[in-house]
C-alpha cells in the first residue's frame, strides 16, 4: 500500500500561483511513478501531469504545459505541482496519484494504482 496526501491547495486570484504537495508513505517511492489529475465540478477526473520514477521526464497535457511544472523529490518521498499563471477554469479538486513504473504519457485514471485524498484549489477572477 502507499498512502498519499495532498497539501497546499487554497484560493487565489486570477494571475496568481499555488504549489501543491503530495507526501508519499509506506512503500519505496521511488518505484513509482507519480501524476497530478484534477477534477473540476460537474466533470470527469482528467490527467495533468506526470513524471518519471527518477525525476528526469515528465510529460504534461498540452495546455498546461508552460503553466505547471511537476517536480519530485525521492529523498524526501514528496512530488510537487507548481502552478502559475493560474485561471478560473483551472479551479478544481487535485489529486495525486501513483502507479509502478514508468508511463511518461498521458495517464488514465483506471491506470493509477493509489490516489491521494484531494487538495481543492479556486481561483477567483
Amino acid at each position: 500500500q502507499v498512502q498519499l496526501v495532498e497539501s497546499g491547495g487554497g484560493l487565489v486570484q486570477a494571475g496568481g500561483s499555488l504549489r501543491l504537495s503530495c507526501a508519499a508513505s509506506g512503500r519505496t517511492f521511488s518505484n513509482f511513478g507519480m501524476a497530478w489529475f484534477r477534477q473540476a465540478p460537474g466533470k470527469e477526473r482528467e490527467f495533468v501531469a506526470t513524471i518519471s520514477r527518477g525525476g528526469l521526464r515528465s510529460y504534461y497535457v498540452d495546455f498546461m504545459k508552460g503553466r505547471f511544472t511537476i517536480s519530485r523529490d525521492n529523498a524526501k518521498n514528496t512530488a510537487s505541482l507548481q502552478m502559475n499563471s493560474l485561471k478560473p477554469e483551472d479551479t478544481a479538486v487535485y489529486f495525486c496519484a501513483a502507479r509502478p513504473g514508468d508511463y511518461v504519457t498521458k495517464w488514465r485514471a483506471g491506470d493509477v494504482a493509489y490516489w491521494g485524498q484531494g487538495t481543492q484549489v479556486t481561483v477567483s477572477s
